[in-house]
């Protein structure tokens, strides 16, 4: 992993179509130093988002990494936007078995994760790889001020963002979107991983033996080594998707990191999102000017389940929710429900993490029962 990629010749970047009034878009695309099966995986493709009409005036610039699965850069490219508002570019790296590098016959991100440590490892790899390549590249730009670069990325872009800051020294600061750290533990508490997990279950693997056969990608691994580190993490307390400790062992192995925790699960902060990207935006601008920054104490995103309940009034039944009140410890809460027989009304106390106890009460009737729930 500290071994950086061989130095090639860039081919120029493609001018592409922009609605966006401001803002350049550039198409550039070049080989991955690390080799799979797939060809097309192989190619490297990065958009360059840049703030027209800049006058000779070098810029910083953040690398940006996506979800897992994307099939669109919607959220990515709002985030570019917002940075160019800053004066800020931005290069869009699209993930390995992502986007324009999925294999023919396979889903966007399909490949990514694949219940196979050696295969998981070398997409870690792979990755890495394609980042320290891609500073390469913003190195011959004319613009870019070759001693500010930053990352930023969200969910499982923004796992591999802590890896490439873990062992990239020209990466100067970086932002975490829903990710975290320690990926065994990630991948045996997943809830979108249910697949992969019980196949490597099937080959006899447990969570330790994962989480030796990953140690050589593993962020946690890196990043104690990391001196001064400038960040921000934005994590979700409800997260079933990055579990909420994996979150904070990423701020834990950065001393001094900021960090802002929003009363939701993986994707409830969508709401928000565009004050979520802003405060990673004025982070960047601030650790580039050399300027304290603090983050918001909280952002107000509604915290909303999906669910099943059961109760001595109903058979069982889906229920969409939204919390009115929770106590600070959240074993309580009260949530209006909007289910096939109307709204309701349910106060209950958690028994887990999913399952509470309560009282139903609509219109009509109240009845005690349960209600089992994920936070989005």
């Amino acid at each position: 992993m500290r071994q950086a990629p061989p130095k090639i010749v860039f081919d120029a970047p493609e001018i592409q179509e922009n609605e966006d009034e401001g803002i350049e878009e550039r198409l550039v695309k070049f080989p991955s130093a690390v080799s799979t099966t797939y060809p097309e995986n192989d190619l490297v493709t990065v958009k360059l988002f840049t703030p027209q009409n800049l006058a000779d005036k070098k810029i910083p610039f953040v690398v940006v990494l996506h979800y897992w699965g994307a099939s669109d850069e919607r959220l990515e490219r709002a985030m570019a936007a917002e940075m160019n508002r800053k004066g800020i570019g931005v290069a869009l790296v699209a993930l390995p078995f992502h986007l324009a590098r999925t294999p023919k016959g396979f889903r966007s991100g399909e490949l990514a994760i694949q219940p196979d440590p050696a295969l998981m490892r070398l997409t870690m790899v792979q990755a890495v790889s394609d980042v320290r390549r891609t500073l390469d590249f913003l190195e011959t730009l004319p613009e870019a001020d070759t001693d500010k670069f930053g990352i930023a990325g969200i969910s499982l872009g923004s796992i591999i963002t802590a890896l490439a800051y873990a062992v990239e020294p020209r990466l100067d600061a970086a932002a975490f979107m829903l990710g975290g750290a320690d990926l065994a533990h990630i991948l045996w508490n997943s809830s979108r991983v249910v697949r992969q997990r019980d196949a490597l279950r099937s080959k006899g693997y447990v969570e330790e033996r994962l989480r030796a056969e990953l140690a050589s990608v593993e962020p946690l691994t890196y990043l104690p080594e990391r001196q001064n580190p400038r960040a921000f993490v934005v994590g979700g307390r409800f997260d079933t998707v990055v579990p909420p400790a994996d979150t904070q062992k990423l701020i834990a192995a950065m001393p001094g990191a900021k960090s802002l925790l929003l009363d939701t699960g993986h994707y409830g902060g969508v709401f928000i999102q565009k004050r979520v990207i802003r405060s990673i935006s004025e982070f960047m601008e601030a650790e580039f000017a050399g300027q304290p920054w603090d983050p918001p104490k909280s952002l107000y995103a509604p915290t909303l389940r999906i669910g099943a309940e059961l109760s001595f009034e109903s058979k069982l039944q889906v229920g969409v929710g939204v919390d009115l009140f929770a106590s600070p410890k959240r074993d309580l809460f009260l949530s209006l429900l909007v289910t096939p027989k109307g709204p309701k009304l349910f106060g209950g106390y958690n028994l887990d993490k999913n399952l509470a106890l309560g009282i139903f009460g609509s219109p009509k009737t109240v009845s005690f029962g349960v209600f089992w729930s994920t936070i989005l």
